[in-house]
């Protein structure tokens, strides 16, 4: 429950600079001003801020995005980022109501999907967020390792180029892949700059951006620079490799892994990068995995049929959701031919589960099978939860590789 004193409203361009100091201080960063790089994409209509009286303690904001859903689908999702409370204002509520008035804005728009990367893992089931609705996995790996025989690196000549010379080539490869990628954003206008800052304060003591292109791919990383009386062994820490065909992919980690003056690569990748199975030892690629995007069903009779399903099923859905109630009930969710249909029923549930679930298993992400072993799935009907997985489930596991 909100405090009383707390008020909410849609900021303007004269809270910019609160705004932007309240989420400095509340990720214990220092404020940066006119060159705040969110500054390139912040939506002002649809950003708010909590106010204690003058005094403002809270922010959050909506980018009206698009991502790729199973099916090759395009849907609208709200990518709510800038969440924060300022230190000394916690647990009075400001956190809920910022997202009482996202989600109930969402609803009231039509708007039937939210997203978010949260920073700390306990904090946005209780608004009906699931996670690992996507996962990471980060990637660390010595150079020069052998593929095994049957992986075949053609002789596509792969160039290191200027950012303005990348850039063009860049926007038209991730405009054609992200469709076909489930769990990928749009970007629109300002994206870019957000996604590949390349100020001395975005590097974290490494070097600038490379750009290496291939015709059908590209690969961003940043190099930190060691080594000692033995030789150099630089570290590769790549940010994007983006490839419309398998070939590309094989011919730029190849790049990669024959890089001279490197030692090891570093990446955050697609939880089922296949780097494991064409190194011929795959022990010695450690991989570490992680949540990343944490999704939230805002309407769930209009975001369930915006993607296609893996197989028929016909379930009683009984669903709980305290924070948007207008999904909760039971819905029957019926999937024919990969085209889902919901509607409102009496009929005795199939299923119970409640939001945060549903939207961990919307992109294929997470099995409800598994939900259910951890009890945040109840199955009434025997049989119905593994039917259930088996539709939600697609042909690779969805990955986001923007953090926005």
């Amino acid at each position: 429950m909100a405090d009383s004193a707390l008020s909410i409203r849609t900021i303007e361009h004269s809270d910019l600079r609160d705004f932007q100091n309240v989420l400095a201080w509340a990720f214990l960063d220092d404020p940066r001003g006119e060159d705040s790089k969110w500054l390139k994409v912040l939506e002002l209509e649809r950003a708010h801020a909590v106010f204690d009286g003058d005094e403002m303690v809270g922010t959050a904001g909506i980018l009206s995005r698009e991502i790729t859903v199973p099916g090759g689908r395009q849907a609208p999702v709200g990518a709510v980022t800038v969440v924060t409370v300022k230190p000394g204002h916690r647990r009075r509520g400001v956190a809920s109501l910022l997202m009482k008035t996202q989600l109930h804005g969402m609803h009231e728009n039509g708007e039937p999907i939210a997203i978010l990367w949260a920073s700390e893992g306990s904090i946005y089931r209780r608004y009906g967020y699931g996670e690992y609705a996507t996962s990471l996995a980060m990637l660390k790996m010595p150079t020069r390792m052998a593929f095994h025989p049957g992986v075949h690196v053609s002789d596509t000549r792969i160039r290191q180029v200027t950012r303005e010379e990348a850039m063009p080539f860049m926007h038209e490869t991730y405009e054609r892949v992200r469709r076909t990628r489930v769990g990928w954003l749009d970007r629109i206008d300002g994206t870019w700059d957000v996604q590949l800052a390349d100020r001395d304060i975005d590097r974290g003591g490494l070097s600038s951006y490379r750009y290496a292109l291939h015709p059908e791919g590209y690969v961003v990383f940043r190099v930190k620079h060691d080594g000692d009386s033995s030789g150099p062994k630089s570290e590769l820490h790549v940010r994007e490799l983006v490839c419309e065909t398998e070939q590309a992919y094989v011919d730029l980690y190849r790049f990669l892994l024959d890089m001279d003056l490197a030692g090891s690569i570093s990446f955050y990748t697609a939880w089922d990068d296949p780097i494991l199975h064409m190194v011929d030892n795959p022990r010695k690629v450690r991989r570490e995995d992680a949540d990343a995007l944490w999704l939230r069903i805002v309407d769930l009779d209009r975001a369930l049929p915006l993607r296609q399903y893996s197989s028929d099923v016909d379930s009683v859905l009984d669903v709980e959701d305290t924070f948007c109630p207008w999904n909760s009930g039971r819905w029957r969710f019926t999937v024919k031919n990969g085209e889902a249909t919901v509607a409102r029923t009496e009929d005795p549930a199939d299923v119970t589960l409640d939001a945060a679930a549903l939207g961990s298993a919307f992109l294929g992400g997470a099995r409800l099978s598994v939900l259910r072993r951890a009890h945040r799935v109840v199955e009434h009907t025997p049989g119905h939860v593994d039917a259930l997985t088996i539709a939600f489930l697609g042909t690779h596991y969805p990955h986001c590789p923007e953090v926005f």
